[in-house]
């Protein structure tokens, strides 16, 4: 039997839930900073650190083209509702939520990437005392930082006297996110240093 996880991709184990081996693929990485944090949630939950999955996008499907009967066609759709953040979980007890983005800009991060649904959205996560934070990868440098909603959320209400959040903003309330080989982005180790211990 396959499984599916909302992200669409399949699990699949060589081993058992309670081997300490783990196989992961990662002839694919670089691709896209989300696959890099598919990658590592992965990792995560085959090591039995956590479960944070990508959030599905909620659509209305209109029109079906059917041509065999094993190979549907989506051929129109639309957005149901607003999408909130990237992603959500349980970590050690606590609940996680968070938004990734991925910029081209060297210096600063535009505010236009973050919407207002999302913030909303995070607002109402950090009431709830829920772990809430930004992931943000600088394209040219490979860096990854993580940015508590609260900060986020900060910046962007005043953005009529700013458009962005500069680099060095960020590097001053933001918090450097360990890349490395198993897991590619480390950004659990960061929420251990942040929120936990």
């Amino acid at each position: 039997m396959s499984i599916q996880y909302p992200n669409g991709k399949r699990y699949r184990s060589n081993s058992s839930p309670h081997s300490s081996k783990t196989s992961i693929a990662y002839g694919g990485r670089g691709m896209s900073f989300e696959s890099d944090i598919d990658e590592s949630n992965t990792f995560y939950l085959l090591k039995e650190q956590a479960v944070i999955h990508k959030k599905p996008t909620p659509i209305q499907i209109v029109n079906v083209d059917y041509p065999k009967r094993s190979a549907a066609v989506i051929k129109e759709a639309y957005f149901k509702q607003a999408s909130t953040t990237d992603y959500n979980g349980v970590y050690k007890g606590h609940y996680i939520d968070f938004e990734a983005k991925e910029t081209k800009n060297k210096t600063s991060f535009p505010l236009q990437n973050i919407h207002q649904h999302q913030v909303d959205h995070m607002r109402n996560v950090v009431k709830q005392n829920g772990i809430c934070f930004l992931l943000i990868r600088f394209q040219d440098t490979k860096e990854v930082f993580l940015l508590d909603a609260a900060v986020l959320i900060s910046f962007y209400d005043h953005q009529k006297e700013r458009k962005s959040i500069k680099k060095a903003d960020i590097m001053t309330y933001g918090h450097h996110v360990h890349t490395g080989y198993q897991p590619f982005i480390d950004y659990l180790r960061t929420v251990d240093e942040l929120y936990i211990n």
